[in-house]
């Protein structure tokens, strides 16, 4: 700054000049007023300068108080900064959390208009961790895209088995969404024969307008299903079970956006339809806990899925996770031997995952991603031959075909996609989900902005994107020379970890045999991976504690540090 401006900043701060010129303004406008002029200039400027003088005077925010009037900007510009980056900043392959070509791809297949992109890839396929499916020089012809995969095992006790797409709309309760998306959904999934998966919120009068098949997902406060002291209730839930809609029923144990975590909703946001839906009153505070009170035990999880199968008539039933401490999961293998009981499925939700509102911490450090979790169950049941009787689901940023068949070579036997159901919808990436200000109506419970959302329409794309996503993951199919998409495997999905060197999945990532583990546990072969190597031997189906800890340093939950010095990955 030169030193004679220095001087005038000393005598009159610069920073006031948007004050100073709002004062100038009104003084201005007074006097063409009184000339005759309209009032409106003059009216502003004193507005302006009283703002001016509110900033100096308050002592909430120290940029207004040195920059009145021009100070405002900075928290306009930090309201729009999302779609500013979003729209004129951000890269079209910058995936935060979704890519502009992400969200291209969905709004395109929901609207029905051409997915086809012009000039080849705009992606680097030199740089690491490029992925690619190797394609076969006969490709086969397959006569339809409605991919279905059978769940529930009569060796499970499961009588009423469901054919699920290999392509559903994952857990989002009402209340997280509105009512006009719920309607939506719910009616997509009814004209495109796949499952609408409720969220913990329960079963809402929105899930049940149109009929389409619902996955009843029962969380820790058992919405739906408690008493009046928040306990399960067996009569409440054999009573909404027995409705021909709900085809499945899902225990969370935990999700990817917060696994761990329990969760309120506020007393003045429990509305009377939200309070109807969950079964507790209206207006007070909703508490979901971060366990549930039903079973604290590997084997009590196992008979408590056994014992809704009975209450259900003989539903498949099964349990979400995202994987944390690895002998809690082990333990629950174990558990699976010794009592012979197991869940129709496992749906794995990897740590990238999650509609709602977390803090900042859990989405960013808690839990595994999706590909080492997903790894983890099927490693674990393949090698303790249990894989047969038990489905897996996978849910974690999944939006495109190739991201469902990446899922399912790893493992998976069908996918679920919250968010990409969300942008069918018109879902923009807003990022204010928790706030209730949606702007396109999709997670906000205020009635003028769901209008916005016209269920009719929104329901045609919610069915068009999922129609869509599986002729693109038939095409796939096809081009790999195979005959349903459950035919994938890691040795389909080659990654580039150099610029020199390619290496396919099933060389990168371990592969468990068909009874490895139970050979290992006999003392037959050796561990095939050092996450069973060391955690195995901590597991017990009696406790979800790792083994030898005293109960009084160790909650059921888990939490104890391995007092080991390996550093173990997830396999």
């Amino acid at each position: 700054m030169h030193a004679w401006l220095a001087r005038v900043d000393s005598l009159l701060p610069l920073r006031y000049g948007a004050w100073f010129a709002s004062a100038l303004l009104a003084l201005a406008g007074a006097l063409w007023w009184t000339a005759g002029g309209p009032a409106l200039p003059a009216l502003a400027g004193a507005a302006l300068v009283a703002l001016g003088w509110r900033d100096v005077r308050q002592s909430r925010h120290a940029v207004l108080r040195n920059y009145p009037v021009i100070g405002h900007l900075r928290f306009l510009f930090e309201f729009v900064r999302i779609e500013i980056r979003q729209y004129f900043i951000e890269g079209d392959n910058e995936a935060t959390p979704f890519s502009r070509t992400q969200r291209s791809l969905v709004y395109q297949r929901a609207k029905g208009q051409s997915d086809k992109r012009p000039f080849g890839t705009q992606l680097d396929v030199h740089a690491d961790g490029h992925e690619w499916i190797n394609h076969s020089l006969v490709p086969t012809v397959l006569a339809s895209h409605d991919f279905r995969v059978p769940v529930g095992d009569a060796a499970n006790g499961c009588t009423r088995p469901y054919a699920a797409s290999v392509f559903n709309i994952s857990a989002m309760s009402f209340g997280s969404l509105s009512a006009h998306a719920i309607l939506a959904l719910n009616a997509g999934a009814k004209k495109g024969g796949f499952a609408h998966d409720t969220g913990e919120g329960s079963i809402s009068q929105h899930h049940r307008v149109h009929g389409g098949d619902l996955i009843w997902e029962i969380g820790s406060g058992y919405f739906g299903c408690r008493d009046a002291h928040g306990r399960f209730d067996p009569a409440r839930f054999a009573e909404q079970a027995a409705d021909a809609q709900v085809r499945m029923v899902e225990v969370k144990l935990s999700q990817g956006a917060k696994p761990g975590h329990g969760g309120v909703l506020p007393g003045p946001k429990v509305t009377p339809e939200i309070a109807a839906a969950r079964g507790v009153p209206v207006g007070v505070d909703c508490v979901s806990p971060a366990r549930h009170s039903a079973f604290d035990t590997p084997v009590g999880l196992l008979q408590f899925v056994q014992r809704l199968r009975e209450l259900s008539g003989g539903k498949p039933v099964g349990f979400k996770l995202c994987v944390g401490h690895p002998w809690e999961w082990f333990a629950i293998c174990k558990a699976m031997l010794a009592t012979g009981l197991a869940p129709d499925f496992i749906v794995v939700d990897g740590a990238e995952g999650g509609t709602g509102a977390a803090p900042l911490e859990f989405s960013d450090h808690v839990g595994a991603p999706l590909q080492e979790g997903l790894l983890l169950v099927h490693n674990t049941l393949v090698g303790l031959g249990l894989r047969d009787r038990v489905r897996l689901g996978a849910s974690g940023k999944i939006v495109s075909a190739f991201d469902i068949a990446r899922a399912m070579a790893l493992g998976a036997d069908w996918c679920n996609s919250a968010r990409g159901f969300m942008f069918a919808l018109g879902c923009i990436q807003a990022q204010t989900c928790h706030t209730g200000t949606c702007p396109t109506g999709v997670t906000t419970q205020d009635a003028r902005r769901q209008r916005a959302l016209v269920v009719p329409d929104k329901a045609e794309r919610v069915w068009r994107f999922h129609q869509s996503t599986l002729e693109a993951l038939k095409e796939l199919t096809q081009a790999a020379g195979l005959t349903h998409p459950g035919e994938f495997r890691a040795t389909h999905i080659v990654r580039r970890v150099s610029k020199s060197e390619v290496r396919l999945l099933a060389h990168l990532l371990p592969q468990v045999r068909p009874g490895e583990l139970l050979a290992a546990m006999r003392g037959e072969a050796d561990w095939p991976h050092n996450v069973y190597r060391l955690y195995w031997p901590l597991a017990d189906a009696a406790t979800f504690a790792p083994a030898g800890t005293p109960p009084a340093a160790a909650p059921a939950a888990g939490g104890i540090k391995v007092r080991r010095s390996d550093e173990v990955a997830v396999a």
